[in-house]
């Protein structure tokens, strides 16, 4: 087995504005924390190389991913189908394009990201030597608690170290830890899955940073000279970190705390790891396409007229955060009617994909999922060990369980219309069965 990794810095100049936490903020940048980068880690067994990048970004979209495949195929002979193309998620990195008002993107920066992610998916490939693979799935608490259906704690609580959510059940307990080694035995590369948003800071931080996983991991790369450390972002839809939407100094206070524990849970990764016999590497990658609600062009104008009437209200402020949640949603409905009216179909595809790495069976989705759903892939899977990644290859909206998506709100209801597209009609059965058919193709019965 080979392995290589690589990586290539993200970093936006500073005044472009940052992704997350609200419609319409003009969150713009003031400095940088602590940089951005894509990470890469190249696995390869038979000369058809996999190759997995995180990137230190809220979403990706697929035109950007489809760009990063070709530079990577171009470059490397790599198909696009065995280049998985990941976030962490940060919302304290830009704009990437696609969210409406969520943070308007930096066109330059943005013109020239596909090139930055392919640069450390190239230099992955390139790297590829001898190696060793071991895994560890080890405890991880005390990082978040699930904002659907338990309570934020208070402030000084959270930060204390024996502080852990009321339901740990709803939330991730564990992270996935892999760890390569040269022939010498020294560890050049590792990478960590969790399911949290990382969302230490708040709507009023502006510094650019990678936020907990992003913080935690350069924590462990220092410990490791020479190393480059993956984060994937597991089902992190409905689970928020313990200390979220405080002031500034409070959530930076935080930040290193949070990341701190988390770093503490890779180390813990990373001692117990144990070599995994790997005989096949191994991707797939299909077209998906989920079910919508099903609206009518009556619809999408009595809709328009209820966002407009609340816009054009005689004391109507563009501080009103009424007022800037209702533009967001006049945008989709406006290009929704103009779709319409054009013949253009009213959501764009998108695709999963599925790496099997040995006994690793890591399933992306273009989603922010919930646990539930995750939890359901889990106890199917025919992987001995699976791992299922949000915010992968393309953004199109959560995936709520079944009983947030009855309830509406924020995740069924707000975010699709924030992507431009429609809210989805049965997302945790649709996108159960697809991970589990990536799943039932690169592990077949025995």
């Amino acid at each position: 087995m080979r392995i290589g990794v690589g990586r290539s810095e993200l970093t936006p100049r500073v005044g472009v504005e940052l992704a997350g936490f609200g419609a319409y903020i003009n969150r713009h940048s003031t400095g940088v924390l602590e940089p951005l980068w894509a990470r890469a880690m190249a696995f390869d067994l038979d000369g058809e190389p996999v190759v997995i990048v995180s990137n230190d970004l809220v979403v990706i979209y697929r035109d950007t991913t489809e760009r990063v495949c070709a530079l990577v195929q171009e470059a490397t002979g790599v198909a696009p189908e065995r280049v998985m193309v990941h976030c962490t998620h940060t919302h304290s990195g830009p704009g990437t394009g696609g969210l409406i008002g969520w943070g308007e993107p930096d066109q330059p920066w943005l013109e020239l990201l596909p090139g930055r992610i392919a640069a450390a998916a190239i230099a992955a490939v390139r790297d590829l030597r001898p190696a060793t693979l071991s895994h560890a799935r080890v405890p991880c608490e005390g990082i978040g608690y699930n904002r659907e259906y338990d309570t934020r704690p208070p402030l000084e609580e959270a930060l204390r170290d024996d502080w852990r959510p009321a339901h740990p059940e709803l939330t991730d307990t564990g992270a996935h830890v892999v760890v390569a080694r040269d022939e010498d035995g020294r560890i050049f590369g590792f990478a960590s899955s969790f399911g949290c948003h990382p969302v230490v800071c708040c709507a009023q931080s502006r510094q650019i940073h990678g936020d907990f996983p992003g913080v935690a991991t350069n924590m462990i790369e220092g410990e490791q000279p020479g190393s480059t450390g993956l984060f994937l972002q597991g089902a992190q839809g409905d689970v928020n970190t313990c200390v979220v939407h405080e002031p500034e100094e409070e959530s930076l206070r935080a930040l290193p705390i949070i990341a701190g524990r988390y770093a503490r849970c890779v180390r813990s990764g990373i001692e117990a790891a144990r070599p995994l016999e790997v005989s096949r590497i191994e991707a797939v990658r299909r077209e998906m396409d989920f079910s919508r609600r099903e609206l009518s062009r009556e619809d999408f104008v009595r809709l328009l007229a209820e966002q407009e009437a609340i816009i054009h209200a005689p004391d109507a402020t563009d501080a009103d955060q009424a007022v800037r949640l209702a533009t967001v949603k006049a945008v989709a409905y406006r290009r929704f009617l103009a779709a319409l009216d054009e013949g253009r179909p009213l959501t764009r595809p998108t695709f999963m994909q599925g790496v099997r790495i040995g006994p690793l069976g890591i399933y992306g989705a273009p989603f922010e999922i919930f646990q539930a759903v995750k939890n359901d892939v889990l106890a199917q899977a025919r992987a001995p060990v699976p791992v299922v990644l949000s915010v992968t290859n393309d953004s199109v909206s959560y995936a709520p369980d079944r009983t947030a998506a009855a309830r509406g709100g924020y995740a069924a209801d707000q975010v699709p219309l924030m992507q431009g597209t429609l809210p989805l009609a049965n997302i945790h059965d649709e996108l159960v069965t697809a991970l589990l058919e990536l799943d039932r193709e690169l592990f077949p019965a025995a």
